[in-house]
């Protein structure tokens, strides 16, 4: 049984123009990249909208593909008017869910955790609703995978490069939980994709997976 939390969030998920997605991944051309990048982002979709603590998931992506695709799977999606990068895009998003739904906690997460499960998810948001800001840090043990805002407080998210570093440095509490191989689990490379293979792939990028043999 997932955890559940008295605490609702929306989650702000954020989506590179597909064409442009994943070219660390060799082995594939561009059109199978995309297709790769976007199943991915489905099975992260799918399972934060099944996350019984997540009231509403928020795409931010200017890729009509995904846009299509993700709000087939109920996400609520805007457009990324900020067109700067990864934390401005999370930072639109949050503040749409600030405007409308002001007692819930906001969360943003990488688009590509095709490992994903909706009750590791709750766990995380359940252990994130008694911080004023948390995260989880990425398998790698350098980047971030989740990171969240409770209600009221300011949302100021640091993916990138040193993001779990600089998470902790601004005061934002690193959520040390068990089984979260998952939501820890992103993917860039060939390698990152097999470790979530040993996981469990969502079914979508299973099924996009098969074209790297």
């Amino acid at each position: 049984m997932p955890l559940v939390t008295s605490l609702s969030w929306s989650m702000v998920i954020p989506v590179k123009v597909l064409a442009l997605a994943k070219s660390r991944i060799t082995g594939l051309t561009g059109p199978h990249r995309a297709e790769l990048a976007l199943a991915m982002a489905a099975d992260t979709v799918a399972a934060a909208a099944a996350c019984p603590a997540v009231g509403s998931v928020i795409v931010v992506t200017d890729d009509e593909a995904a846009a299509a695709e993700l709000s087939g799977l109920g996400a609520l999606v805007l457009p990324d008017e900020p067109g700067d990068g990864l934390n401005a895009a999370l930072s639109f998003g949050a503040a749409y869910s600030g405007e409308r739904w002001p007692d819930r906690g906001r969360a943003g997460m990488a688009a590509d955790l095709p490992a994903l499960g909706a009750g590791e998810l709750a766990r995380a948001l359940a252990g994130a609703a008694g911080a004023k800001h948390a995260f989880v840090a990425d398998a790698a043990g350098t980047g971030t995978t989740l990171y969240t805002a409770g209600p009221g407080a300011d949302f100021c998210p640091r993916f990138g490069p040193g993001s779990r570093a600089a998470h902790r440095s601004a005061g934002a509490v690193e959520l040390l939980l068990p089984g979260l191989d998952g939501l820890r689990r992103d993917v860039d490379t060939v390698a990152d994709l097999r470790d979530a293979a040993r996981i469990g792939l969502g079914p979508r990028t299973l099924a996009a997976a098969g074209s790297l043999g």
